[in-house]
């Protein structure tokens, strides 16, 4: 099977019949996980093996940040929202940095551990106490900071096999509203928002194999959410950042995405723009009329190779006896010296 451009969901642990038709289907080419799809580790690692059964050339994806967004618990290290490394960062610049390079690769080795391919992390946004939805999953509220620390985080999960992720173009985190439930506007300029959250993007842009855009819409720039936006995808993300990556559209069912009309028009809107991948989630017949809508979709050749190699990417050996290597044990011991400096 090829690497197709939609990204879906199932609603259970296990797989059910039509979750199995639909993973056949040409078109997808990526699997999200939630925390409904997790009981335990062991639990978790079937279904990822269930899944490849059906299609072997699949990207199975996770949000692993840490803090409050980490869908795989029990049996995980619990991993402290990124923006507790900011914290540290201030009092003690060098251990936060060899901290967030531990903290990527042990993020990636766990999860990877289980069947899954990449986290969709780290967050790039800006934390401002503004935003009602970035807050401590931003590693700073200054960019300079953001860019250290966020570098050495890739470095680790690079250094555990994983391409990272950065998000959510061309920032988040200076905006009031969640995006998950409403459209956000962003009214300040283009050069307000380059001298500010854009550089994160930009200083990063080299480290990422994957991007995914807000669901805002920066209407000095465009009147169209960044995520179904050619001026911001085409002009400036890859022609002025000179980002080779794969963009993963955000959920196309979040209230954000709503600008751009029906499910189907949200489709079509992303992948004109220039996502590589669309993400249709926690809306099954949604997924359903996507994947109609775009039967007979011709992918580009490039978009389907940037995929394949983030799909490709060699992993790491013993993942599956992951906590009896050194390796684990070392990464480990750190996630506890860390948790003890802010005891």
């Amino acid at each position: 099977m090829a690497f197709g451009p939609v990204m879906i969901d199932i609603e259970s642990t296990q797989l059910n019949e039509q979750d199995k038709i639909l993973l056949k289907n040409p078109l997808v080419g990526g699997l999200i996980l939630f925390a409904r799809n997790f009981e335990s580790a062991e639990q978790v690692l079937e279904l990822t093996e269930s899944i490849r059964q059906v299609n072997d050339k699949i990207i199975i994806a996770v949000d692993q940040e840490g803090g409050r967004v980490q869908r795989f618990t029990s049996g995980f290290s619990k991993l402290p929202a990124l923006g507790s490394l900011g914290e540290l960062y201030q009092n003690d610049a060098e251990q936060a940095c060899q901290f967030a390079s531990a903290l990527g690769e042990l993020m990636a080795l766990e999860v990877q551990s289980v069947g899954c391919d990449i986290s969709f992390a780290p967050v790039l946004d800006l934390g401002h106490p503004q935003s009602t939805i970035i807050g401590a999953r931003a590693f700073s509220t200054k960019a300079d900071e953001i860019n250290i620390l966020a570098k050495h985080y890739i470095g680790g999960m690079k250094a555990g096999g994983m391409q990272a992720t950065g998000k959510h173009f061309p920032g988040h985190g200076s905006i009031v509203e969640d995006s998950h439930l409403e459209i956000p506007y962003d009214h300040r300029s283009f050069d307000e928002i380059a001298e500010d959250d854009l550089t994160c993007f930009k200083a990063l842009s080299s480290d990422l194999g994957g991007m995914m855009p807000a669901h805002i819409i920066y209407d000095q720039v465009d009147d169209k959410p960044a995520g179904f936006s050619s001026i911001w995808l085409q002009e400036i993300l890859r022609q002025q950042l000179n980002f080779n990556g794969v963009i993963f559209s955000d959920d196309l069912s979040m209230e954000g995405a709503a600008a751009a009309g029906s499910f189907t028009d949200r489709a079509d809107a992303a992948l004109s723009a220039g996502c590589d991948m669309i993400l249709v989630c926690n809306n099954r017949d949604a997924a359903l009329q996507v994947l109609q809508h775009l039967k007979g979709y011709k992918q580009d050749e490039v978009s389907k190779a940037r995929i394949e190699q983030l799909a490709m990417k060699e992993k790491p050996s013993g993942l599956k006896n992951l906590k009896k290597t050194e390796k684990w044990q070392q990464l480990s011991l750190k996630l506890e010296n860390f948790e003890e400096l802010f005891k």
